[in-house]
């Protein structure tokens, strides 16, 4: 990526990856495979999970161990929250990677390179 960005009128602020002009590139995102994905359904998940422990398991002998707080409802719905979160960040700001092809003779078909 050059570290000179030209920022007279009219000039778009879309990055230009190294060595790409003009070269069997593309510009692709992780999609699925971004790991924010991952993290934000695993808490989602857990987060129902603790969600449907606290509306329907709250018994009095738990209201006494918490002092009247619904604890399991409450991390629940944070962390449902949080992961709701997590999805949203990654729609968001995708991870963008160029991908292009590598020369005849390269030990992998494809180079992939970070586009920051």
């Amino acid at each position: 990526m050059s570290a000179h960005k030209d920022h007279s009128p009219g000039a778009q602020d879309t990055p230009e990856p190294a060595g790409a002009a003009g070269e069997n590139a593309e510009v692709q995102t992780a999609g699925a495979f971004d790991i924010r994905n991952f993290i934000g359904v695993l808490l989602g998940l857990f987060g129902l999970v603790l969600l449907g422990a606290g509306l329907f398991a709250f018994t009095p002998e738990e209201a006494t161990k918490t002092d009247g707080l619904n604890a399991n409802l409450w991390a629940g719905a944070a962390m449902l929250l949080v992961g709701v979160l997590f999805i949203v960040w990654t729609k968001l700001d995708p991870i963008r990677m160029v991908v292009r092809d590598n020369e005849d003779g390269a030990e992998e078909s494809r180079d992939i390179a970070a586009l920051d």
